[in-house]
């Protein structure tokens, strides 16, 4: 072995540089020390500031954005006991009360937190002793890593523990499989969601102009089609609209400077509703109103308050006008409609058929799409033209992995700078370094620098998505998503391992596809170093850097006390809560599964670092679902299910390392072992994907109109003497363990091996049904919300309500009628000015702001 890594260490492009000498505790410890200093001072400058400011800390405890019942409880604001709360609350708590995305993601968490702990269990016990006296003259930790070991006799253990686990992660992921396609079927089911207009709803893109018309609805759509939404081509009105409330709110700014000049004498005299105007400040001139000249420096004085209320007006007659030509020109209409159908059952039938025999007609169509997922200037674009984007924007996604590798290639070899130390003479200082300064720069610092590299990458990954021409936030965030986990896996785990760059890595195995075995093989044990240090500084450094949340709290404290003026820019600062972007989340921690999947059989150290650094990621991402984080976008469970796709990857880039490391020590019974366990993955993974494909596109329709519902089988809680026995019929496991296996193994093992009874929508039933029986509720309509369900939002917005502060003299009463007489909507209501004329309004209360709407849930 330490002759392969003499000439691993010549090779250049392919992981060469790094140190061949054992991976070193100083390292390891050189990265723990300060993330865990760091780790702590987050923690405790967040307990001390939770309470003080709840709107980032504690924002679904009390916010009126969130409906009374998906509140999340807090029993005392004192600083510490909120942490009674937080265990006694469990993970379904956030799927009845927030959405099934955000259960699915702590679920998709814990899941890779099970398989590292299983990992450990297995590969400890055997490998480590195994390793450790594997006679390959190893120190530190590579004394129990896969490289100590010369025995080839001794590596058929490692080949039994890769089936074994392996195995085991690949039924994992089939059972989630199923349990996500019976959790989205009774999801969809249960009167909340069934109900909902979304529900019921397909919207179809490239649809010829016969079908746009309202009396061939049926014609094109089916008998059961009732109402439809035609997409409009109305950019030039988004920008009169846009240029509307751009004006009001300079209109805001402008009224309250004028004020607060007023109000800024010591005169406390009370408020005085009759007070005449020779009291108040004249909109033609007065020393408090403001005032800007015509043409620059030189032209003539103007009011500017009243120069925008006629600007104001103007835009809003403009806005009238262009509806009403819109209205009454059907030719400009674009391709796309939106189609109400009947009900849940018609629209998912409707969904599933090709009504048109040309293959770019009425294609492509997505359903249970809400308004506010849609990304409307993609809606009206030619079929050719979505097409050509597409492709340019997976050149650019190819383009973006590619050129990333220059930094990223330059991180990876920081973590191995003593070889460039000796490479290099100007750099030969570097071992003359303090060993813990050393042990910092190699250990702590790499991973501190990919991980800032890294995270601009998936929001570049969502303006190209789209860019590409996709029709709602839910298409493209599972672009991005793909498309990220690829990056990740590319750049944060091959690049940093063989630290080649992706063009001569990609050039290498395009040459040479028989050599990436040998390339894993060669670089992967290697770098185990630099992925301890790297679940380190993730677990504890950002983990509890997104509890403390520093960036969200400085931006808040940035704008609302500097930047905002207004009520309305207040408001809006201090009520927005913070969301959750999929394809950022999933594909990071997917990536960080992939890794320790892995190394699972070559350093098994890892899996334990993982297990803890992503086990502290679920409580930090458990108390913000809980607690700060409203899901703006759902995928319908689609997110976990390619993410549970994606750990695939570890499976197989395990399988294929292990067969070049038993190739290169040249034992031919581990390497046909790990062979046919390559060979029998990808053809029991093809197997599924053929099988479950369809149901997790599509939902069955027979579920959905099933109103006779069976018993369900299992319930989430206590299961009664009865049930059991109908199970033991119905389960083999239990036909065969009863007797043998304890009681207690057998849920555990019947879950895991049968989910077509534990994973059925029948079971999972009661998990979604709160006790108050709040999912029993239905949905409803009024014929206003009905008629601009789904048009473009420019076409309905009205005239935003303009929003002054009250003030002690009574000048806001007076500016309020001057804006209603010239046709503006305006209150100084649920705010006024305080002694410093500072703008006070009740944080708690938002039903008394005058802007505040409770959203419409479609």
């Amino acid at each position: 072995m330490d002759a392969l890594k003499d000439k691993a260490s010549k090779t250049p492009g392919s992981g060469g540089h790094r140190n061949p000498h054992s991976t070193s505790f100083a390292a390891i410890g050189a990265a723990l020390i300060p993330t865990a200093i760091t780790a702590a001072v987050f923690l405790l400058a967040f307990v001390s500031v939770r309470w003080r400011y709840r709107n980032i800390y504690a924002p679904r405890t009390y916010f009126r954005t969130i409906n009374h019942k998906d509140r999340t409880p807090s029993s005392s604001h004192t600083s510490v006991s909120w942490w009674h709360d937080f265990r006694a609350l469990d993970d379904k708590f956030v799927l009845r009360h927030s959405s099934l995305e955000a259960y699915l993601f702590l679920r998709f968490l814990r899941l890779t937190v099970l398989i590292c702990v299983v990992g450990c269990c297995l590969t400890w016990p055997i490998l480590f002793p195994i390793n450790a006296t594997g006679g390959g003259g190893a120190t530190q930790l590579d004394r129990i890593s896969f490289s100590n070991v010369a025995d080839g006799r001794r590596l058929y253990a490692h080949a039994v523990v890769a089936w074994v686990f392996f195995g085991f992660i690949i039924l994992l992921v089939t059972r989630e499989r199923l349990f996500v396609m019976g959790l989205r079927q009774a999801y969809q089911t249960i009167p909340v969601n069934a109900t909902r207009l979304s529900s019921r709803v397909v919207l179809y893109l490239n649809v010829p102009p016969e079908g746009l018309q309202e009396r061939n609805l049926r014609r094109y759509f089916g008998g059961y089609a009732v109402k439809s939404w035609v997409v409009s081509n109305m950019s030039h009105l988004e920008k009169v609209v846009h240029k509307r409330d751009s004006k009001i709110d300079e209109l805001e700014g402008l009224e309250l400077k004028l004020l607060k000049n007023a109000n800024r004498s010591k005169d406390d005299a009370p408020e005085d509703n009759d007070a005449s105007s020779s009291q108040l400040p004249k909109p033609g001139g007065g020393v408090h109103r403001p005032k800007h000249r015509s043409k620059y420096l030189v032209g003539e004085e103007i009011d500017s308050i009243s120069r925008l209320r006629e600007d104001i007006t103007n835009l809003v007659s403009d806005v009238d006008q262009v509806r009403q030509a819109d209205s009454s020109a059907p030719g400009k209409r674009t391709g796309a409609i939106f189609v109400e159908f009947k009900d849940q059952v018609s629209a998912h039938q409707a969904f599933q058929q090709v009504r048109h025999p040309s293959p770019l007609t009425l294609q492509p169509k997505y359903i249970g799409i809400q308004p506010k997922e849609v990304i409307w200037q993609n809606l009206n674009l030619d079929p050719s033209l979505r097409i050509t984007y597409s492709y340019i924007a997976i050149a650019l996604g190819v383009a973006t992995i590619i050129f990333w590798s220059i930094p990223v290639g330059i991180i990876g070899t920081i973590s191995n700078i003593n070889y460039l130390a000796h490479k290099f003479h100007f750099l030969r200082f570097i071992n003359n370094l303090p060993a813990p300064i050393l042990g910092l720069l190699t250990g702590l610092v790499p991973p501190l620098l990919l991980s800032s590299v890294v995270s601009y990458v998936p929001y570049l990954f969502q303006y190209v998505a789209t860019l590409s021409g996709q029709p709602t936030s839910k298409s493209a965030v599972e672009w991005a998503q793909t498309w990220y986990f690829t990056f990740q896996v590319v750049q944060v785990f091959l690049i940093t391992t063989f630290s080649s760059g992706a063009a001569a890595l990609a050039t290498k195995v395009a040459n040479q596809p028989t050599t990436v075995p040998t390339l894993l093989a060669k670089n992967l044990p290697k770098a185990s170093n630099f992925y301890l240090t790297y679940f380190i500084v993730q677990g504890l450094g950002t983990a509890s850097k997104n509890i403390l949340n520093y960036s969200d709290l400085f931006s808040f404290l940035f704008f609302y006390h500097v930047m905002n003026k207004t009520p309305r820019q207040k408001f809006n600062t201090y009520a927005q809560m913070k969301g959750i972007s999929w394809f950022n989340v999933y594909p990071k921690f997917t990536n960080l599964a992939v890794i320790a999947i892995a190394y699972s059989c070559i350093a098994p150290l890892v899996l334990g670092f993982a297990a803890i650094g992503l086990f502290l990621f679920y409580l930090s991402y458990k108390y913000n679902l809980l607690y700060v984080i409203q899901v703006k976008t759902e995928t319908r469970g689609e997110s976990y299910t390619r993410s549970l796709q994606h750990l695939m990857t570890g499976v197989y880039l395990a399988e294929l390392c292990l067969i070049g490391l038993f190739g290169i020590k040249k034992v031919a019974g581990p390497s046909t072992l790990m062979t046919v366990l390559l060979v029998v993955t990808a053809l029991y993974h093809m197997t599924v994907n053929q099988y479950l494909s369809p149901l997790e596109k599509y939902m069955p329709v027979n579920v959905l109109s099933d109103e006779d519902e069976e018993q369900p089988l299992l319930r989430d809680d206590d299961v009664d003497t009865g049930s059991r026995a109908n199970q033991a019929d119905q389960l083999l496991v239990y036909r065969l363990g009863s007797g043998k296996v304890p009681a207690v193994l057998l849920d555990p093992l019947a879950s895991l091996l049968e989910p077509r009874i534990f994973a059925s929508q029948e079971t999972l039933r009661p998990w979604l049904q709160d006790p108050e029986g709040e999912s029993e509720e239905l949905n409803s309509y009024n014929d206003e919300q009905l008629k601009n369900a789904y048009l473009l939002p420019a076409m309905t917005s009205k005239t935003p309500k303009v929003w002054l502060p009250k003030d002690r003299k009574g000048l806001s009463k007076h500016e309020v009628n001057e804006n209603e007489k010239a046709g503006l909507p305006s209150t100084d209501e649920g705010a006024e000015l305080g002694p410093s004329n500072e703008i006070l309004w009740n944080h708690d209360d938002f039903t008394t702001v005058p802007i505040f709407k409770q959203a419409v849930r479609y």
